[in-house]
């Protein structure tokens, strides 16, 4: 049930849902239920991308009863059947986005696994080799389809959710030297553009909980085992409560 005046989304990324994982999910995915009125899993949902994890995390998603939005990250990529584990994910109930947008309890939602290339004036160019200009060429691509679902959106509040960090802030706690591979400023242009409510990403798993895109959108990194680092008394996800404006504003009208 949606809580007056506000639509409560709860988020974590980072699962790694593994074969053996049957019974150790229920639990929190029925505590995300009752803490919000939806849940957004930012990618890394299952550790090796094996159909047979998916179908454990789906079962494991039956003890959800709120809609679930969610996005692939890197590992789900792992075995090259990413497609069959979106096709079980989606069965079991989970809208999947993939440069997609959807609206949830009147908010608009856009997801995208994102991909790497670094920050900033450190961010690698198209310039040089082949493999050079087709890995950048992966980091745009995922920004166009950012742009894409972003565009789409008509609601007065919006969120974006990704694996891949858009900005170099919430990647700060990891190893410098793997900045570069845990996400792009690429990411980042589309969230300029087209501003949203809030940014959620996981898979910086020591980086830093918040930061901001330069026009001030704040972005939560929900990386589950960052969660479970910094608040070990608390279940692992985190809750944005964003205000039902559409209803005021329906309420005032004649």
């Amino acid at each position: 049930m949606v809580s007056a005046g506000n639509i409560r989304f709860a988020a974590v990324g980072d699962i790694h849902c593994k074969k053996d994982s049957g019974g150790t999910l229920r639990a929190f995915f029925a505590q995300a239920s009752k803490a919000a009125d939806a849940l957004l899993l930012c990618g890394d949902l299952t550790d090796y991308g094996l159909p047979e994890e998916a179908r454990v995390l789906a079962d494991e998603l039956s003890a959800a009863s709120v809609p679930v939005i969610a996005v692939l990250g890197n590992h789900d990529f792992e075995s090259d059947q990413q497609d069959e584990v979106c096709e079980i994910l989606t069965r079991a109930g989970v809208r999947m986005l993939d440069g997609e947008a959807c609206e949830i309890h009147g908010v608009g939602i856009a997801g995208v696994k994102g991909f790497a290339g670094g920050f900033g004036r450190g961010a690698l160019g198209p310039w040089g080799e082949k493999a050079i200009k087709q890995f950048v060429n992966e980091a745009i691509q995922e920004a166009l389809k950012l742009e894409s679902a972003l565009a789409k959106l008509r609601t007065p509040r919006r969120i974006a959710m990704l694996h891949y960090a858009p900005i170099e802030a919430t990647v700060v706690g990891e190893p410098l030297e793997i900045f570069p591979f845990l996400g792009t400023s690429r990411l980042e242009d589309p969230l300029i553009r087209h501003p949203v409510t809030a940014v959620f990403h996981g898979h910086a798993h020591r980086g830093a909980l918040e930061g901001q895109t330069v026009n001030g959108t704040p972005v939560f990194n929900v990386a589950m085992p960052l969660l479970k680092r910094s608040f070990p008394d608390q279940p692992p996800f985190r809750i944005l409560n964003v205000p039902e404006i559409e209803r005021v504003g329906e309420a005032a009208m004649p």
